[in-house]
C-alpha cells in the first residue's frame, strides 16, 4: 500500500455548489501575492454544513471555507468566529490548520469566507478505505488517540491563546440543552418526532456548572480528524472550528460520543453510523471515558446524560439539514435520508433514558 493511496482528495464539484473561479481568482491574486491564472477550485466530499474547497495554482494549494448555500442559520455558519479560533490556536494546538485570509466582501462569493492551509492526509469516514488494513489492537489504538488529540484541546490555556474571553462559559450546559431543544422544535418537520420527552430528561438532569471552561470544538469526530500519510495512527489536523467556543469540556466529550457507535448497540443504530467505532477491537463508550478521565484529570459523571445530550443535538443538527432539503433550500440528495437518522436517534435517546438511573 502506497501512502498516497489513502490521501483525502477533492473531486467534482456537487450541483449547485460553484464557485465563480473568476471572480475569486481577481480577488485573490493580489491577496495571495502570486499569478493565479491556472487557479483550479475542486470539492471535499462529505459534510453537511459548512462547504470545503481546495484550490490550486501550480505548486500551491490553499483550503477554502464557506456557508452551504440556503442555509438561513447564520449563528452556526459564523465565518469569521471559525477563522478567529484558527488563528488564536495558531501556535498553541499543532492540529489546527494555519489561517491564510478572511473575506468580508459578499462582491466575490456572496458571502463571508475564508483560506487556510492544507494538509495533505489520511481522512476517515463511514468505513475504513479498503487499502487500510488495521489489527484490532492497532484499531484500539487509533480510537483512544483520537480522544487523547480532544483531551489536549482541553488543556490549551485559555490565556495563551487569547480566548479567555471567547464565549460565555457560565450557564453554558443550561444554554446547550435550552438552546438544542428550541433548535429541534424550531426545525420540526411534519414527519419528524417530536422528542418532548427527550428534552425534558434533559432538563431535569441537567447537572450543576461544573466551573470548567476550556476551548471545546464542538463537532469532534473521525472525519474532522486527519492522519499521517506514513502513519495512520498519529493525528496531524483537526477541521471543522465552526461551532468551537469556550464551555464545559465534558459537554464536548458528551457531543463526539454522541456519535460513538459500538458493536453492542441496536442494529438500527449502527446503521447509521458516522464511523467506523465498531469495528474490532475499537474501545466501548465506558472504555474512552475511563480513558478520557485518565489523561484529563476531568471526573466524567452523570454519563448518560452527556451521551444522550449528544445524541439528540445531532438529531437537532440533522433535522435543522433536512429541513432545509424538505422547504426545497436545497437539491442535495444526500439530505433526504436525514429523518430516518433522526428517527434512530430518537430512539436510542429513549433506550438510554429507559436504561438510566439518574
Amino acid at each position: 500500500m502506497k501512502p498516497e493511496e489513502l490521501l483525502d482528495k477533492a473531486g467534482a464539484i456537487r450541483a449547485g455548489e460553484e464557485l465563480d473561479v473568476a471572480v475569486l481568482r481577481d480577488y485573490l491574486a493580489p491577496v495571495l501575492g502570486l499569478p493565479l491564472g491556472n487557479l483550479q477550485v475542486s470539492q471535499f466530499p462529505g459534510g453537511f454544513s459548512n462547504l470545503t474547497y481546495l484550490l490550486t495554482a501550480g505548486n500551491e494549494k490553499w483550503v477554502l471555507r464557506r456557508p452551504p448555500f440556503g442555509s438561513k442559520v447564520k449563528s452556526a455558519h459564523d465565518m469569521g468566529r471559525e477563522f478567529r479560533v484558527l488563528s488564536a490556536l495558531d501556535g498553541v494546538y499543532p492540529y489546527a490548520p494555519r489561517p491564510v485570509h478572511f473575506c468580508t466582501d459578499h462582491n466575490v462569493l456572496g458571502c463571508d469566507f475564508y483560506l487556510m492551509s492544507c494538509i495533505d492526509g489520511i481522512v476517515i469516514r463511514k468505513d475504513y478505505p479498503p487499502q487500510m488494513v488495521l489489527s484490532p489492537s492497532q484499531v484500539r489504538e487509533q480510537f483512544f488517540t483520537l480522544f487523547d488529540v480532544l483531551g489536549e484541546l482541553h488543556s490549551v490555556d485559555l490565556r495563551k491563546a487569547g480566548l479567555e474571553n471567547f464565549g460565555k462559559p457560565e450557564g453554558y450546559v443550561r444554554r446547550q440543552v435550552e438552546g438544542w431543544s428550541k433548535r429541534y422544535s424550531d426545525a420540526r418537520t411534519p414527519d419528524a418526532p417530536a422528542c418532548e420527552n427527550i428534552m425534558q430528561w434533559l432538563h431535569d438532569r441537567m447537572p450543576a456548572d461544573s466551573g470548567l471552561a476550556r476551548i471545546i470544538h464542538n463537532d469532534y469526530k473521525l472525519d474532522n480528524v486527519i492522519w499521517a500519510p506514513d502513519d495512520p495512527l498519529k493525528i496531524i489536523g483537526v477541521l471543522d472550528w465552526e461551532m468551537s467556543t469556550v464551555g464545559d469540556p465534558l459537554m464536548d466529550l458528551g457531543c463526539t460520543l454522541g456519535y460513538w457507535v459500538e458493536a453492542g448497540d441496536p442494529d438500527e443504530y449502527r446503521r447509521f453510523r458516522a464511523m467506523p467505532s465498531d469495528a474490532p477491537g475499537a474501545p466501548t463508550r465506558a472504555e474512552i471515558v475511563a480513558r478520557f478521565s485518565e489523561r484529563t484529570g476531568l471526573a466524567v459523571e452523570r454519563f448518560d446524560f452527556y451521551f444522550c445530550f449528544g445524541m439528540f443535538r445531532l438529531a437537532a443538527i440533522g433535522q435543522q439539514i433536512y429541513y432545509r432539503y424538505h422547504q426545497g433550500l436545497t437539491r442535495d440528495s444526500r439530505f433526504a435520508t436525514m429523518i430516518d437518522k433522526v428517527n434512530s436517534l430518537q430512539r436510542m435517546c429513549d433506550l438510554v433514558i429507559a436504561r438510566s438511573d439518574l
